[in-house]
């Protein structure tokens, strides 16, 4: 051991230290895997002087990044700051200047992925990024080295534990969105800005790392379907569970058929009981892969927090030690996907839930506007109510066109007997 590995941290805030912690924690075993003594050189962040709880030789401390980026000696610089700017800068000068990079931000890379891989590729560096999707769930590295040998077909993923949880806790205590969202902010299961989280724009972001590991395409967030879960109600998920023995989840979908049509989607799916996506509550995580060679693979963990997150950030570190010289592998070559699909020409069925007064001809309409749209009823139900009561309506339709329900929710929702926007949830 007789060769040192500088590295270089950016970001002392809460994961940066858990690699710190850990680092302290297991060196010996990180060391006994790499052959080669490990050392933490620098750490960089504004606020040096707050306590993290965590044992850091001060002299490292440092609130200026060229103290790593400048720095000869470092060769693997791990980016924890997070956002935009300028972690880009930062990254891209990290590996323009021959270093390695790990980070664990899912935004940067699904808005500046290609730019940052074309980097990487030129300066002959690696940059790892196991922890920007399910926290501590090794998937990342799965996709590329143990699934190698197949064809990636479907991938449904549960990546955003404050949804999750909020849906959970709601299925569990049977309580309103906003009730359990404000528990999930006190327990700091959600920050006190849940937007990210709440519509689905973490899920995506993530979706987007996924679809180009799996299946080699880059595709922005602003080209496919995203919708978040803040419409979902109790009502819902009690029928859901009752009626379809399902759950209600907010799901990434990226998918491709046999002529190379990718479909790629975030929004709350009803999941039969009997997948096994149904049981994955509160704050955990999991991805569903189908590869056309090992079939159905199920990875499951914990999908962010300190620890969790800094065991998949110093699995990159030691992944790269292992073998610095090893090509930069991000996902299948392109060319197998043909096509992006539509969300309109996407094929599903669907549950609906429409609040209409309880009054003759209501189902008559409604039904007759669906029939209009090739839209086939499989099932209806609706709660007992005082006649002209408001109430909820619920259907279950066969597998119809995105395209077709969209166009007969537009009209429902604009007879004057229903009372409340129509939601529909798809399932899976």
């Amino acid at each position: 051991m007789n060769e040192t590995i500088n590295i270089g941290l950016i970001g002392f805030g809460t994961i940066g230290s858990g690699f710190i912690a850990t680092l302290n924690q297991n060196t010996n075993l990180i060391e006994e895997k790499v052959h080669k003594k490990v050392k933490l050189k620098r750490v960089v962040d504004l606020d040096i002087t707050t306590d993290r709880g965590v044992e850091v030789d001060h002299e490292i401390l440092s609130t200026n990044v060229d103290d790593i980026l400048e720095d000869d000696e470092i060769d693997i610089v791990i980016e924890l700051i997070g956002g935009y700017q300028p972690a880009l800068n930062f990254i891209l000068k990290a590996m323009e200047n021959g270093k390695h990079v790990v980070t664990a931000n899912k935004a940067l890379l699904a808005k500046h992925w290609q730019e940052i891989i074309d980097c990487a590729s030129k300066n002959r560096v690696r940059i790892c990024f196991e922890a920007s999707v399910g926290g501590g769930i090794p998937l990342l590295a799965p996709l590329n080295d143990g699934l190698a040998a197949n064809n990636i077909k479907t991938v449904y993923g549960i990546i955003n534990g404050t949804a999750n949880y909020i849906l959970s806790k709601m299925a569990d205590a049977e309580l309103d969105f906003d009730v359990v969202l404000k528990e999930a902010q006190l327990m700091g299961y959600a920050e006190q800005d849940p937007t990210f989280d709440i519509e689905g724009h973490d899920t995506a972001q993530k979706l987007i790392i996924l679809s180009m590991l799996s299946f080699g395409v880059y595709v922005e967030q602003d080209n496919f379907h995203v919708e978040g879960i803040t419409k979902i109600t109790p009502d819902d998920i009690k029928f859901a569970r009752e009626e379809l023995n399902s759950v209600v989840k907010l799901l990434a979908i990226a998918q491709i058929d046999e002529e190379g049509e990718l479909e790629i989607r975030v929004h709350p799916t009803l999941v039969p009981q009997n997948h096994l996506l149904a049981s994955v509550n509160n704050v955990f995580n999991a991805v569903y892969i189908v590869g056309d060679i090992v079939g159905p693979v199920l990875m499951y963990g914990q999908g962010a927090g300190m620890m969790p997150t800094a065991s998949a950030v110093v699995a990159d570190c030691i992944d790269i030690i292992q073998d610095m010289k090893k090509p930069a592998e991000y996902g299948p070559t392109p060319g197998k996907v043909k096509k992006i699909k539509d969300m309109s020409d996407v094929e599903s069925k669907y549950y609906m839930r429409i609040t209409a007064l309880d009054k003759t001809g209501v189902l008559h309409s409604i039904s007759g506007i669906l029939s209009d749209h090739n839209i086939s009823i499989e099932s209806v139900s609706q709660k007992k109510a005082n006649h002209g009561e408001a109430i909820p309506i619920f259907m279950i339709t066969h597998h119809s066109l995105e395209k077709n329900m969209q166009k007969a929710i537009q009209l429902i929702d604009k007879l004057d007997f229903v009372k409340e926007e129509t939601l529909i949830i798809r399932l899976l």
